[in-house]
């Protein structure tokens, strides 16, 4: 179904308001940056967009912990869910090497991805949507979602769900800093955009020995080096090379002298795929390819996989009306395709429930420098938080405008399909 534009008078009016709070949210977003709050300890960031949100007369309802939800009331008139934009709250355990004079003040801590631009995005949509609602131009209600520990596994789309943040609602949408596109641009994909993300550790043992004689002992060493190598390259023929899989090691362990096979040995990794049906089938495949790699070698086998996130999975119509939103309120051109990516994003979990998209927000001043995400030195063009609360405004307008119609959020649900 195609996506009925926005009325002339009514993009007036949403583009006004965001005028209104764009000098306003730059400052939120300065201030969570210079007090930056690491997973679950988002105390101070939370009280601060609680506190803006009761100003403007809305009633936010705080998650255990840290975090909150709240409902912004339509004018109603359909049976719709109810249509969710979402944030995250915390930072990094990333020192900040800037000379921005709102640089974090905490020591070794910093919002080296963008979620405090995240934030004020999602604080800056809701206060327009607020606005047009008490103008009676909001025709369904809208939750925001400022979640906890986003980066941290589990993440805080667990503790959100489990608190209600899913509840009555129907589509979920967000917006994900990307430096490689210029600010006043949006990139979007449907289908998948960014990859599962699962811890797996594989811990070999045997009775260890001299490696005089490693035909008495299972050499616990030339059988990590055979997990390292073959198990990829296994899986790489075991599973749809179209799912997208990629294991990657980071760390081994074994030994601690050159003539001694030692008795342990542990290599843990990432394993990553794009294709959501590979990532509720792997698990015990992973686990059967490792024993029969290292089988041979006469080594007692342990392997633990720990599911992180799944991919998200952005459908069709969710990346509709934040591709029409960009368009009509941020220009023409405002628009690319992105590609996909094998990190890992929380909001997927929110995706396994109901319908919804994320779009990458550009962050990179046009010509400028490409400062990357989880490093020190990352900033963004502030330009872009009033460019994403333009888009998640207008987004969640044209949704709660089709809702009033029941045109394509009932029923919508993931269990609908």
């Amino acid at each position: 179904m195609p996506i009925e534009p926005l009325p002339p008078q009514v993009l007036v009016r949403l583009a006004e308001l965001a005028d209104g709070v764009r000098d306003e949210m730059v400052q939120v977003r300065r201030r969570i940056h210079a007090a930056p709050e690491l997973g679950r300890a988002e105390v101070a960031t939370t009280a601060l967009v609680a506190d803006r949100l009761r100003a403007a007369g809305l009633e936010p309802r705080l998650l255990p912990g840290s975090g909150l939800v709240c409902d912004i009331r339509g004018a109603g008139g359909g049976s719709a869910r109810t249509i969710g934009l979402r944030a995250d709250l915390d930072a990094l355990p990333i020192e900040e090497a800037t000379d921005l004079p709102y640089r974090s003040r905490s020591r070794g801590v910093s919002h080296a991805c963008g979620h405090d631009a995240h934030t004020a995005a999602v604080l800056g949509a809701g206060l327009v949507l607020a606005a047009l609602a008490a103008e009676g131009a909001l025709p369904s209600g809208v939750r925001l979602v400022f979640q906890a520990a986003e980066e941290v596994q589990p993440g805080g789309a667990h503790d959100a769900i489990d608190a209600g943040a899913l509840d009555g609602m129907g589509r979920i949408l967000a917006l994900h800093c990307d430096p490689r596109v210029d600010v006043g641009s949006v990139g979007t994909r449907i289908g998948s955009i960014t990859s599962a993300s699962d811890a797996v550790t594989v811990t070999l043992g045997s009775a260890g020995g001299h490696t005089s004689r490693p035909h008495l002992t299972g050499d616990v060493v030339f059988a990590l080096g055979q997990v390292i190598t073959q198990v990829p390259a296994v899986l790489g023929r075991r599973l749809d090379p179209r799912a997208g899989v990629n294991l990657t090691w980071g760390l081994v362990q074994a030994g601690s002298a050159p003539n001694a096979i030692p008795a342990t040995g542990t290599v843990r990794g990432t394993l990553r795929y794009l294709d959501a049906d590979i990532w509720e089938k792997v698990d015990e495949l992973f686990e059967e390819v490792v024993r029969q790699v290292a089988a041979p070698y006469d080594v007692d086998v342990d392997v633990t996989h720990v599911r992180g996130v799944p991919p998200v999975v952005n459908d069709e119509h969710s990346t509709g009306l934040l591709e029409a939103a960009a368009l009509s309120l941020l220009g023409p051109d405002s628009v690319e395709l992105t590609e996909q990516s094998l990190g890992g994003e929380d909001f997927g979990w929110y995706l396994t429930r109901v319908r919804g998209g994320m779009a990458r927000l550009g962050t990179r001043t046009p010509g400028g420098h490409t400062y990357d995400l989880h490093q020190a030195d990352f900033r963004i063009d502030e330009r872009s938080i009033d460019a994403g609360t333009r888009v998640l405004a207008g987004a969640a307008l044209l949704a709660a405008r089709e809702a009033r119609h029941g045109s394509r959020v009932d029923g919508d649900a993931v269990g609908d399909r």
